[in-house]
């Protein structure tokens, strides 16, 4: 009589790409419930229920992409099964969603008490990746509130909009408090950002430290009155068109600036977990470097978008790329790659808010960047055009491991995933790292229906997803319903 296999899944031939290692070290996974039981050379086939050959592809962990925005700009219901697809077919297991009240969204303002209990109810059963959400403290009452989103809810990291004191998502407001739908003596200001950190350092001190350790605020780094001044300037001069104007109205100083203010807030605070998002200009990066060497006792963490990495000015894309920060001139995206692959970023990232074509912009208003909506879509491509553009600059395949999940995971409490080894969720990517394919949009399960990165040849491609064990992406198929479960950190 024939024993009961020990293993669910294994996944032979492939050539393990872990975080911590060097180079990709040839070898079978076994998964057993979920989670990964065993890493070794020739696994008995026979040992488990189910068998996939990997054809000597690497296997990289399952990509943490831990700044997304489903739900910005369609329904966060449609988003949450579109845009997980999308994730999935590019090697994602986890998605962290930066979420707030206001308007897109859900449109509505009021306490996390109501408003958050609502976004869980919605996500639930639609992702075909696992989730989780980022929140940001719009007002006072959801300062007070950030412990109890933490205890009861498991959201473990926070964030501000820098750029949101008198300036739109889109470009220059007059009716801020409007848009953002807080009370009539509330202000999105300094004094707010100051307010928040400290809400949150409270809030930290009165759990243990190795719990604190993966709590932490986020904040994108624009100065609202530099761009507001910049954005009539630009607008005035007939000269500057598409995306090179778009820079020019939200210039690097502008984010340079507010870097050196959320790092000095940081120190007046005492709050140790800053991070710097979506990184888009030497200024910038320069700025955040200098910080960490003036408050050393800021454990700083530097994030860097895959269309900061990929896209310039020039892009073809035109206002089809228009996302804040701006896409920047080829200098900028140079030494962005010379910061990364020196070590002075620490994760990658897609930024994915997709934005339908009809809704970024309007036909009557094609070639016009400022009557385009900020932000695109990306995250079936965030893994595949790192491993292509990473391989051509001599990047380690450990090296992308580590900034693509290994990073994020322990930055932002995902502590089963990130690795491929014994105990860890079995979330893990199989790629193809010499299978050479164009980017087009209509391949992608994303109700986008355009990308930026359109035309874009690539070198290496996903071929299968594993989420948990589960094999959610192969051969270009989406396979099965959604199983992502929601991520209440920091986890265990």
């Amino acid at each position: 009589m024939s024993s009961t296999p020990e293993f669910d899944l294994l996944i032979k031939n492939v050539r393990v790409v872990r975080p911590h290692g060097s180079g990709a070290e040839a070898a079978d996974i076994a998964v057993r419930d979920g989670r990964i039981a065993q890493v070794a050379p020739a696994i008995d086939a026979a040992r488990a229920k189910t068998a996939h050959d990997g054809a000597g592809q690497l296997a990289f962990p399952g990509v943490v992409d831990a700044h997304m925005h489903s739900g910005i700009y369609s329904p966060l219901e449609e988003d949450a099964v579109s845009e997980s697809k999308a994730a999935a077919m590019g090697g994602v297991t986890s998605s962290l969603n930066y979420f707030r009240t206001g308007q897109y969204y859900l449109n509505r303002g009021g306490p996390y008490a109501d408003f958050y209990p609502e976004v869980l109810k919605i996500a639930q059963g639609r992702f075909h990746v696992d989730y989780g959400f980022h929140l940001a403290p719009m007002d006072r009452t959801h300062i007070d509130e950030m412990p109890m989103l933490i205890e009861r809810h498991g959201v473990a990291s926070f964030k501000i909009f820098m750029f949101y004191g008198s300036h739109g998502l889109h470009g220059a407001s007059n009716s801020q408090r409007d848009f953002l739908m807080i009370g009539e003596d509330e202000r999105y200001d300094v004094a707010h950002f100051e307010f928040v950190m400290r809400g949150l350092q409270k809030a930290r001190e009165a759990m243990s430290a190795d719990r604190a350790r993966q709590v932490s605020l986020s904040l994108h780094c624009e100065t609202a009155e530099i761009m507001t001044a910049y954005t009539r300037i630009v607008e005035r001069d007939a000269s500057m068109k598409g995306l090179a104007a778009y820079h020019a109205s939200r210039p690097p100083h502008s984010e340079g600036l507010a870097v050196f203010t959320a790092a000095y807030l940081a120190h007046e605070t005492a709050l140790p977990n800053i991070n710097l998002l979506h990184l888009s200009s030497k200024k910038a990066l320069q700025a955040a470097l200098m910080m960490a060497e003036v408050f050393p006792h800021i454990d700083f963490r530097r994030e860097v978008t895959i269309g900061h990495l990929m896209l310039d000015i020039a892009s073809p894309a035109a206002e089809l790329a228009k996302v804040n920060p701006p896409i920047r001139p080829r200098e900028d995206v140079e030494y962005l790659w010379e910061q990364l692959l020196a070590g002075k970023l620490d994760w990658v990232v897609s930024d994915h808010a997709c934005c339908r074509h009809e809704t970024k912009i309007p036909k009557r208003y094609f070639g016009n960047i400022w009557m385009a909506k900020s932000g695109f879509g990306g995250t079936e491509y965030l893994l595949p055009a790192l491993v292509s553009e990473g391989m051509k600059r001599g990047m380690g395949f450990n090296h992308m491991a580590r900034v693509t999940s290994w990073n994020p995971a322990q930055r932002y409490g995902l502590n089963r995933k990130g690795d491929i080894a014994p105990g860890f969720d079995a979330d893990i990517a199989l790629v193809d790292p010499a299978r050479t394919w164009t980017v087009r949009a209509a391949a992608s399960p994303s109700t986008q229906g355009y990308t930026p990165f359109e035309g874009l040849e690539l070198s290496a491609r996903v071929a299968t997803t594993f989420l948990r064990g589960h094999k959610i992406f192969d051969n270009g198929q989406l396979l099965g319903a959604p199983l992502g479960q929601y991520l209440h950190r920091p986890t265990a």
